[in-house]
């Protein structure tokens, strides 16, 4: 199975619909709570989520190595589909 990413906040309906659709469907993740890292490690995040071609808005969701901006369920599932 892809590794998966959420990069969200802790705040926002959107990172937490990301994350339950995930735990809905019994697929293991890594959360990343942005507001709540320091300021170097959120530097990194910005970095890499912009390098991936994603904006910086939240959710950003790594599926193995494509990158998914927002809550996207049908690409969430298109990416995890994919050898």
């Amino acid at each position: 199975m892809k590794k998966v990413v959420i990069y969200a906040l802790s705040t926002c309906l959107w990172c937490k619909k990301t994350k339950k659709y995930f735990d809905d469907l019994k697929i293991p993740y890594e959360a990343i709570d942005y507001d709540k890292q320091d300021d170097a490690r959120q530097e990194k995040i910005m970095a890499e989520i912009k390098k991936d071609g994603c904006t910086g808005s939240f959710p950003f969701t790594r599926i193995g190595g494509a990158c998914v901006q927002g809550y996207d369920p049908d690409e969430f599932g298109k990416q995890l589909e994919k050898k």
